[in-house]
């Protein structure tokens, strides 16, 4: 599968992101996925090593890096809610553990708590590993102020497939997505017609892919249900996920064809 995504539109690929099943990992299971992949792939691979818990998080960035991954994806402790200077304190910690690039994961639907933006920047520029932000925060105008306030270096990457193309307007350079495990071609075509200034371009290339963005998750199936059910789809063997997420309902392999099928569709319309 790390292949096939290779092969299909994406520049790098990041394992153990915590809305996939990476909660019901153990240690061994996830430094081996991170050893495999590496091994399989040419392009970079990011480790996600956070959790809730500073000292495991520390200790499973440092295995990690001896794995040869190319970053540490770094999420906000979730659940025990700490404070700023907590969280600040963590992100040091981790980044402390390794040498390789550090991306900051704020996502405070799922962790109960929002990185704020000063907290984001002072890390930004005071930690030298700090690379960048996967911003799942939903709010394009905090995101183009913070941009205002760290380095030029520092990358704001998109952690929300459909605020991806809003957030490019304010210096987003990359998704880190859910639907970009079969639409990578599609996310390459809308950067680069941005990145050549033809926004009229790059909101026709959003327009195809918002089908695929609204059946990534919901409520009665969510993410990882539908992109495992799009990827058995497409003929790559993934299973069914562990509980508690469960198996998937009914119907969601035939919503997962019909969105498969629009999408093609639509790429020979845009031809």
């Amino acid at each position: 599968m790390a292949r096939w995504l290779q092969d299909n539109g994406n520049d790098g690929l990041v394992l153990a992101g915590t809305t996939g099943e990476s909660s019901t990992l153990t240690d061994d299971e996830k430094l081996s996925l991170f050893d495999t992949v590496v091994k399989a792939v040419t392009i970079p691979v990011i480790a996600g090593t956070g959790s809730n818990d500073t000292a495991h998080s520390v200790h499973l960035t440092k295995e990690a890096t001896k794995l040869g991954v190319a970053g540490i994806l770094a999420v906000c402790p979730y659940y025990n809610r700490p404070s700023q200077a907590g969280i600040d304190a963590h992100i040091r910690a981790m980044s402390a553990a390794t040498t390789l690039p550090v991306v900051i994961y704020d996502i405070p639907v799922r962790t109960g708590r929002k990185i704020n933006t000063t907290t984001l920047a002072k890390l930004a520029n005071e930690v030298k590993n700090v690379a960048g932000v996967k911003d799942a925060a939903g709010n394009p105008g905090e995101s183009a102020r913070l941009m205002t306030m760290t380095p030029s270096s520092f990358e704001l990457i998109s952690g929300d497939d459909g605020l991806t193309l809003p957030l490019m307007a304010v210096g987003c350079t990359a998704v880190i997505g859910v639907a970009t495990h079969w639409t990578g071609v599609d996310h390459q075509e809308m950067f680069t017609k941005w990145n050549a200034g033809d926004a009229a371009g790059a909101r026709q290339v959003n327009a195809r892919l918002t089908e695929s963005f609204a059946f990534e998750t919901g409520d009665d199936n969510p993410n990882p249900l539908p992109t495992k059910v799009m990827m058995n789809h497409l003929g790559l063997d993934v299973g069914e996920a562990r509980l508690p997420m469960g198996p998937p309902p009914a119907g969601l392999a035939e919503r997962a064809a019909k969105v498969m099928a629009n999408l093609v569709a639509a790429r020979a319309a845009a031809r």
